[in-house]
């Protein structure tokens, strides 16, 4: 696992990379179940602040507007 942070927080998590796909983890502290980008959101067993948004990435095209959304928000 990699993880990917400011000096503030943690932004990501790279999971898994593949022969032709990489899996990212978002942390956020609230479920975004409206979307179509992620294709799990669990909360983390324990911590009632922290849900896992699951993106698997298989072309550059898969970044799209909702995906650089979700990019943004992790920033904050």
């Amino acid at each position: 696992m990699i993880g990917i942070a400011t000096s503030r927080k943690r932004i990501a998590y790279i999971t898994q990379l593949g022969k032709n796909f990489i899996h990212v983890v978002f942390p956020f502290e609230q479920s975004y179940d409206d979307n179509l980008c992620f294709q799990k959101i669990a909360q983390v067993p324990g911590d009632d602040k922290q849900y896992n948004h699951h993106l698997r990435i298989l072309s550059k095209e898969d970044i799209n507007d909702e995906v650089k959304k979700f990019m943004k928000l992790a920033i904050r």
